[in-house]
């Protein structure tokens, strides 16, 4: 496993925009595919966003298609979720993942990530 570490949350108006960073201790040699999840209250964890290892492939969930990007910069280790047009359906904790080193794909499923960051809070208002 590895160590996540998620930041960039905060309160924001509906309509305007944050990007969450997550900083990983993989090195840039065990890079690893990546994921965005985020669970509101009294609801499961769900799906927002993965990316390759090479960052060449992304999804993105279609709640958040068109208004958020996942990206990725190898060369510090970091993951980026960038959220525009917020809505209050988008308030919740956003979870960083991590895939296994023997799976390289962006995956949409809970079970395919063995590593967890704390979570970050993320709270639009209307």
């Amino acid at each position: 496993q590895v160590q996540l570490v998620e930041s960039g949350g905060g309160l924001v108006q509906a309509g305007g925009s944050l990007r969450l960073s997550c900083a990983s201790s993989i090195g840039t040699s065990g890079s690893r595919a990546m994921g965005w999840f985020r669970q509101a209250p009294g609801k499961e964890r769900e799906f927002v966003a993965s990316i390759s290892r090479t960052g060449l492939s992304t999804l993105h969930a279609d709640s958040v298609k068109g208004r958020f990007t996942i990206s990725r910069d190898n060369t510090n280790n970091t993951v980026y979720l960038q959220m525009n047009s917020l809505t209050p359906e988008d308030t919740a904790v956003y979870y960083c993942a991590a895939r296994p080193t023997t799976d390289w794909r962006a995956n949409r499923s809970l079970n395919a990530y063995d590593s967890w960051g704390q979570g970050t809070q993320v709270t639009v208002s209307s």
